[in-house]
């Protein structure tokens, strides 16, 4: 082992070892939990603990497409501690407990002055990393966050009140709240969420913030009961119930002013688009995957339905997201509740595997270096 203890590198006299456990990508499906170095350091630079880490649909279209090439750490719903600082770091100290967004926009280019920073290509450049190319790393011990997130807003503190698995929902959150956001909703919308897992289980409840009605359809009458903790109580079963006849008996015939696609692939496009009304908007959330769909060009023109998509974070609402968060751990949004799994480290592939899979009984799955260490 050794003490990253210069003033270059750390605030606090902290142990840190030369290696560490992580889930390394090896290629398509193929995820090894192996030993590798601790991520150095340099100036202006962070290396965080992780305490925990959630699971995201993203990082499991990277594993299962080869989209991504080979050797990796994915993971980027990351919480934990900050164990060493580099040179010149003003802001954070050993021992802070913290949040990591793995990138972060620059706040000027053209596509961030058009409100579209998940296009600005500093926000496309990855700044934390396990080792290997720069992919989050959260699967892992250590994470090392470069200076231009830890120089920015990329870093947030946590609380003291609340536990670390609270604050790894802040990224998640903050793509929902901008997808919401987009809708621009009126007290007297009417919304359906289609899946009620982790993500359209928030769009649901922050969704009927608005004041919305919100509908929420999903195939297993286990994840509507988790809906309902969090004043969801207008479920559609998707696997008995025709979805669209029963939104527009809930709308006199209109259908909904609103329609969020929680659910990978494109077979539910269709649906959503027959049961928004017309003048509504459809909005894919989950459709990360390119590929292609079809869809009926008159309902877009004739009918006026607005088809349109949001992808990944907006640091104009991170304030507001933080206090949603932080404070809703303590008011009634406590998402710890979402969290169906908790895996140590050594058992990361298991529950990869299980999140792969979702079931009745899956919802959040996070993998935890220490098990038990993100409810601190």
């Amino acid at each position: 082992m050794v003490t990253q203890s210069s003033r270059a590198e750390s605030q606090v006299e902290t142990r840190i070892p030369d290696t560490m456990q992580a889930v390394v990508y090896r290629g398509v499906n193929d995820m090894r939990v192996e030993t590798v170095p601790v991520p150095r350091i340099g100036p202006g630079e962070l290396l965080i603990k992780v305490a925990t880490c959630g699971i995201c649909g993203t990082d499991l279209k990277k594993i299962h497409t080869g989209s991504h090439s080979a050797p990796r750490i994915f993971g980027h719903e990351i919480a934990g501690t900050i164990v060493a600082v580099g040179d010149g770091v003003k802001r954070f100290r050993g021992g802070e407990r913290v949040m990591v967004f793995h990138h972060v926009p620059c706040g000027e280019c053209y596509y961030c002055r058009k409100q579209t920073p998940a296009q600005c290509l500093l926000y496309k450049k990855v700044g934390v990393t396990a080792g290997f190319e720069p992919s989050g790393g959260g699967f892992a011990e250590y994470i090392r966050v470069m200076d231009w997130i830890a120089g920015s807003r990329g870093v947030v503190p946590i609380p003291d009140d609340v536990p670390f698995e609270q604050a790894a929902f802040v990224e998640p959150v903050n793509t929902v709240l901008k997808g919401v956001k987009m809708l621009n909703l009126a007290p007297d919308d009417t919304v359906l969420v289609i899946g009620q897992g982790p993500i359209g289980l928030m769009h649901a409840a922050l969704a009927s913030r608005s004041g919305a009605r919100v509908l929420t359809s999903d195939l297993y009458p286990e994840r509507h009961a988790i809906a309902a903790r969090f004043g969801l109580r207008n479920p559609i079963h998707a696997g008995t119930e025709n979805v669209v006849e029963r939104v527009m008996q809930e709308t006199d015939g209109r259908g909904a002013d609103a329609v969020v696609i929680a659910v990978g692939g494109n077979a539910l496009i269709r649906t959503a688009m027959d049961a928004a009304r017309c003048g509504g908007n459809v909005m894919l959330f989950a459709q990360t995957q390119r590929s292609e769909a079809s869809f009926d060009p008159g309902v877009v023109c004739m009918d006026e339905k607005t088809l349109l998509g949001s992808y990944s974070s907006s640091f104009e609402i991170l304030d507001e997201v933080t206090d949603l968060v932080f404070s809703g751990y303590r008011n009634g949004f406590d998402l710890t509740q979402l969290i169906s799994h908790r895996f140590p480290l050594e058992q990361a592939v298991a529950a990869i595997d299980v999140a792969s899979h979702p079931k009745a009984d899956s919802m959040k799955i996070m993998i935890e270096p220490v098990l038990g260490a993100g409810a601190q």
